[in-house]
């Protein structure tokens, strides 16, 4: 099936990115003799790329595409606008980076909220001394040795897809294999090779712990990128979609894909997903609290935004590293050393606006899959999330609906 023109010229924009930008293409997986005449033409200059995102999205009203689909281009068709004008080197306020890219206005947290988590996770961790040293402490207890890490990711990768076959189908020859990394600024990472195959890279760099292992896995794999990856491959690309055989990054489809990551874990295994990894560990002989890990990752919610705010301190409000490394320190209950390698990922050229992607998706997503009135429909929101071009605007405009529903469901029972 023939692409439609102006998908075609979108796909050609996307791919040149990666010629100023080595890693900016995420996964490609369309034709590979479009990809090699993108990398076998002259250098594209960012102006000239910043022109054809505007003019692609203005043809966009004539293209006869369905409307999911053009809302899906014309969002990542500002994106990729914004990403040609920082690549040019225009000054774009953070914020306003952050919305084009992502389509979401950020806000820094409330200091009351993270006062308010560090008293929860006080009682989830009592004793004496200074409550980071406490959390730093429990965090090193619940350490994987690392000479264990690879039978324990091959278990939870082994248990988590007999779980996601079971309730969202793939296809039979699908494959995740898994390596260990070093020097990366992420803790772990999807490859999408195509044709129903990811890489996973795990970053030795930063320790591996068990409270955070399945919701790696679940993140990067089973049902998180990779999942989805495999479902829109085999239904959106195979409908003729081919403007999802490409992933960049800043782009809506980021913040999309990591809030679904995030919320992975707990879509499929349920709220009790320490209690299950509890038993996997037993049979590997380690020991593991669950029950405390879920307490404590409940308590530590309401500091997910703490790295968002350390970017736009240090993007927005142009502090320096020392000061926002403190910040990450004092409200995130970081260690200097992880504090330092967060850093790393806020002060990337590429990634410095990608923390919002896990904060903003979490939030979003999170809300609209806790507004389905019952589980059943919950998993199918998730259904949706692996198998739809969603943009976040189209789930803000479902959960508007919602809460009106619910506002004049409320109003009709007061009258």
């Amino acid at each position: 099936m023939q692409a439609h023109p102006l998908v075609s010229e979108y796909l050609r924009l996307g791919l040149a990115f990666d010629r100023l930008e080595e890693g900016f293409v995420d996964a490609y997986t369309g034709d590979p003799a479009l990809r090699w005449s993108v990398e076998n033409a002259p250098r594209p200059e960012p102006r000239e790329l910043a022109t054809r995102a505007a003019d692609l999205r203005a043809q966009l009203a004539d293209a006869s595409l369905p409307a999911q689909r053009t809302e899906f281009l014309d969002a990542h068709l500002r994106a990729l606008e914004c990403s040609a004008r920082k690549f040019a080197g225009e000054d774009i306020a953070f914020v306003d980076e952050v919305r084009a890219y992502f389509d979401v206005d950020i806000a820094p947290g409330d200091l009351d909220d993270y006062r308010a988590a560090h008293r929860r996770i006080e009682e989830v961790l009592p004793g004496a001394g200074p409550l980071r040293d406490r959390v730093v402490a429990y965090r090193k207890a619940d350490e994987i040795p690392p000479e264990r890490l690879r039978e324990c990711v091959a278990a939870f990768s082994g248990a988590l897809r007999e779980l996601v076959r079971a309730r969202y189908p793939l296809p039979e020859h699908e494959r995740v294999d898994y390596e260990v990394v070093g020097d990366k600024p992420w803790s772990g990472f999807n490859y999408y090779l195509g044709n129903f195959r990811s890489r996973v890279a795990i970053n030795s760099d930063l320790k591996q712990h068990m409270a955070h292992l399945p919701a790696l896995i679940a993140h990067e794999a089973y049902p998180g990128h990779h999942t989805e990856h495999c479902r829109k491959e085999s239904g959106l690309v195979a409908a003729g979609q081919d403007e999802q055989t490409l992933f960049v990054v800043n782009t809506p489809q980021c913040l999309m894909a990591e809030g679904l990551a995030d919320l992975a874990l707990k879509s499929i295994v349920g709220p009790d997903w320490g209690l299950w990894a509890q038993e996997i560990y037993a049979d590997l002989g380690l020991r593991f609290d669950g029950e405390r890990a879920q307490r404590f990752s409940s308590a530590s919610a309401d500091l997910l935004t703490v790295r968002q705010d350390a970017a736009l301190l240090l993007h927005d409000r142009g502090r320096d590293a020392d000061e926002v490394a403190e910040f990450l320190q004092r409200w995130g209950l970081n260690t200097e050393e992880r504090a330092r390698q967060s850093l790393r990922f806020l002060s990337s050229p590429l990634w410095r606006a990608y923390i919002s992607t896990y904060v903003e998706g979490y939030r979003l997503l999170g809300s609209w899959l806790d507004a389905a009135p019952d589980p059943d429909d919950r998993a199918d929101r998730f259904r949706r999330l692996l198998d739809e071009p969603l943009t976040p605007g189209a789930v803000r405009r479902e959960l508007a609906g919602h809460e009106s529903h619910t506002t004049g469901a409320l109003r009709g029972e007061h009258n």
